[in-house]
């Protein structure tokens, strides 16, 4: 059969029923066989069984979904109800055989459909059908009425037969193929000439057929297979979680079973004909409910459309992918960019057209599971019910406010941050600090409405442990262990660890922080990592983890490395911003903790004094080394360098201010010299002497130097040069232009070309209207 196939789901009912036999065998995770009755309480399809796997070395999950139109889950329904014993007969999830379909949405069977995309692709062409969703609706799920089950069964032999042929299975299908044909044997020597039935994927059914072949002696095989266990050290298991038929959809990324998954549903409880007439109505009222323009005209031409497009294509009645071409073809007028999703079978992405997004979503229906009241659930789901109701957070209903400087608040912020860590819906955090070197100490916490996805989110998070901070803590370890060497990832778990409050965790990421920060080759990452950890080694009374000994560690590994890369770096123009954060880190650094580095605030003022002076240096980072010296309390004259730069490489200078500026901005805005003069007024003098042609090839860095400087300082800025001018007027009003100084700039320079052009030509008629409102002609300077 193949998964989630009600034309298979039918077939497996029929023939239980007729041959009444005394073992059903289905594949699926054998680990949950002691736990049959719990999978048949009578849930709300759709559940899956979810596994996962946990050692030092790697983290495994799957899901093993099941519907209602599964044959699986009609294997397991139908037997026990015909006194058969239900068997499942694959290997655990967490085995090595399964274990690499990790993805959220992808389950145990995505094997397959890679192996015999050839044949399918040639069945396709045959048939003249774009996908083998389609082909396989003509071939088993709209058929001719009256076809019985016997002409199915031999259908689904030959198709098959072919798409396998002889071909080998990879390592881990063969494994799982000899651990299911024990199964087999196992059944067959139990059984007592009575039949045994096994439901299996059809790629798997040649296979199986041979290796259950294989042992003559039938004693030897009577005993059940041993389920394997973990190994030594490992945590694996599996429990029932709700699923959705929007998990389902191959649309969402699922990778194995049928798409649409509404449709199927209908398809299984009402036939092929109200099927598609219900998908039509289903399209019909999500088109409507999204003011989407659908007359009734357009309806009818869709309705017949789809009725010739079966007819056709031989169907005998509509097809899924019939109604969705006839829809397609009387509603979109649009030239498509893309093919349309049913023909490729591809996950909606951006800029799809909404008329194909509603009729996506209509296929896929909005069924979600429900787990009965008596299934048994993992600790983790009763620990975080019992903790939220003792932090008062159990019935939120409005936003939570927290001041982490409270011992009550700060218990009910790590709870929800452990919360949100895991995955688990219920809370979204509005406001609060983002790093360690944001000086907030209150949060907000906006509660969500709790939904089914909170309870499967909840019964998947309990495989990393039985309490809220247990699992928090195996969650952040497996990232940061998958983060290797990535410094920059292990620095934001580091502050989600801080967010926590858990202590050992912290502990085990500083250490391997401090190790990893010594590789670093980039400035930007390091700052990246410096700057949180020093905000959080000088502030963090609040979580506890000022002063702390390995934060020390890891600041004075990540300064000491940012002067040794800084110096004897080269590059060309432009301003690397993340690498003057860096530099700006590491002077806090010095002035803030020195005694956590090995360089002294003398030698780092020795090694800015050289790059300052090298000429194959960026420009930005010269500054930089400029502004670290002025910051270190050691100022050179700034003049000879900013009457050079202006005078070789005008478009530079503003990415020296914008390096000198991000090391020196209040040394800058504050600083004058012995006689009056500051930066300030070096600088205008400069600037004020740029013919127009240069300051406008300037303009555009300047402004992104001065950006440094906060509104007030900007302001003081601008009295300090209506002063020089000696003009009188509001330096704030001055610093608000009526448009962007940059289109000021040049449209004054276009205006005086305008004038002399005409003047050239004795055209000139006086001054040219002003296109831009200009109150202080020299604003732009």
């Amino acid at each position: 059969m193949r998964h989630h196939s009600p034309a298979c789901a039918r077939l497996v009912a029929q023939v239980i029923r007729t041959l009444r036999p005394a073992f059903v065998l289905v594949e699926g995770p054998a680990d949950m066989n002691d736990r049959m009755d719990e999978l048949l309480l009578g849930h709300t399809l759709p559940v899956a069984v979810f596994s996962h796997y946990r050692d030092d070395e790697r983290v495994a999950t799957s899901w093993t979904p099941l519907c209602d139109y599964s044959p699986e889950w009609t294997a397991l329904r139908e037997g026990r109800a015909a006194g058969a014993e239900v068997r499942f007969i694959d290997l655990p999830a967490w085995h090595p055989a399964v274990a690499d379909h990790t993805e959220r949405y992808a389950n145990r069977y995505a094997d397959a459909e890679a192996r015999y995309a050839e044949a399918t692709r040639r069945l396709c062409e045959h048939f003249a059908v774009d996908s083998v969703d389609a082909l396989w609706d003509g071939l088993f799920e709209v058929t001719e009425p009256g076809a019985g089950p016997e002409e199915l069964r031999a259908r689904l032999d030959a198709y098959f037969d072919l798409v396998r042929g002889d071909a080998q299975a990879d390592a881990g299908d063969r494994a799982r193929e000899e651990y299911m044909a024990s199964w087999v044997r196992a059944a067959l020597a139990r059984a007592d000439d009575r039949p045994v039935l096994v439901v299996t994927g059809g790629f798997h059914q040649p296979a199986l057929r041979a290796l259950s072949a294989r042992c003559p002696d039938a004693a030897a095989t009577a005993d059940w297979p041993a389920v394997p266990e973990p190994p030594g050290g490992a945590l694996g298991g599996s429990f029932l979680v709700p699923y959705s038929f929007r998990q389902l959809d191959a649309f969402a990324g699922y990778q194995s079973g049928m798409p649409s998954p509404g449709y199927y549903q209908q398809l299984w409880e009402t036939g092929p004909t109200d099927a598609g007439q219900g998908l039509l109505r289903a399209v019909t009222e999500r088109l409507r409910a999204r003011r989407i323009p659908l007359s009734t005209a357009g309806l009818i031409a869709a309705r017949s459309l789809s009725q010739g497009l079966a007819r056709l294509r031989g169907h005998p009645y509509e097809t899924r992918v019939d109604v969705l071409d006839g829809l397609a073809g009387a509603l979109i007028a649009d030239d498509l960019d893309r093919p349309l999703p049913w023909t490729t079978r591809e996950t909606l992405g951006p800029g799809t057209h909404p008329v194909v997004a509603e009729m996506v979503a209509a296929c896929t229906g909005e069924a979600v599971g429900r787990l009965h009241p008596d299934t048994p659930l993992p600790p983790l789901v009763h620990d975080v019910s019992a903790h939220l109701a003792g932090l008062g957070l159990a019935d939120a209903d409005a936003p939570v406010r927290l001041d982490l400087t409270t011992e009550g608040d700060l218990a009910r912020s790590r709870a929800l941050h452990r919360l949100r860590v895991l995955g688990v819906p219920g809370f979204t955090r509005i406001s609060g600090p983002t790093d360690g070197d944001d000086p907030v100490f209150a949060e907000v916490w906006e509660p969500r409405p709790v939904t089914g996805g909170r309870e499967a989110a909840l019964i998947e998070a309990g495989a990393y442990g039985a309490r809220l901070d247990e699992a928090a803590a195996a969650l952040l370890g497996e990232r940061m262990r998958a983060a290797g060497p990535d410094a920059g990832a292990a620095a934001g778990l580091l502050f989600d660890a801080v967010l926590c409050g858990i202590g050992p965790l912290c502990a085990d990421l500083l250490a391997a922080l401090t190790a990893q920060v010594g590789q670093v080759g980039e400035l930007g990452p390091l700052g990246r990592i410096l700057s949180p950890v020093l905000g959080l080694w000088r502030h963090d009374r609040v979580f506890g983890m000022d002063r702390h000994r390995l934060l020390g560690a890891v600041v004075g590994t990540a300064a000491d490395r940012v002067f040794r890369l800084a110096e004897g770096l080269h590059g060309g123009p432009g301003v690397d911003l993340a690498a003057l954060r860096a530099l700006a880190a590491a002077r806090d650094a010095l002035r803030h903790a020195p005694g956590l580095l090995s360089v002294t605030p003398e030698a780092a003022a020795e090694a800015a004094a050289r790059i300052s002076r090298d000429l194959r240096a960026p420009t930005a980072l010269r500054g930089a080394a400029f502004g670290l010296r002025w910051a270190l309390g050691v100022p050179d004259d700034p003049a000879p360098v900013v009457q050079a730069l202006a005078t070789a490489a005008v478009d530079t200078l503003g990415d020296w201010l914008t390096g000198l500026f991000a090391l020196a901005r209040e040394e800058v805005a504050h600083g004058t010299a012995a006689d009056g003069t500051s930066l300030v007024d070096i600088l205008d003098g400069v600037v004020s002497a740029l013919p127009d042609t240069d300051f406008l090839l300037a303009l555009p860095a300047l402004r992104q130097a001065f950006a440094f400087f906060p509104p007030r300082e900007r302001e003081r800025i601008a009295e300090r040069l209506l002063q020089r001018r000696r003009l009188r007027g509001s330096a704030r009003s001055l610093l608000r232009t009526p448009a962007d100084p940059l289109v000021m700039a040049r449209a004054r320079a276009l205006e005086e070309n305008v004038t002399r052009l005409l003047d050239r030509h004795g055209l000139g008629t006086g001054p040219v209207n002003r296109t831009v409102s200009d109150p202080h002609p020299e604003a732009a300077r």
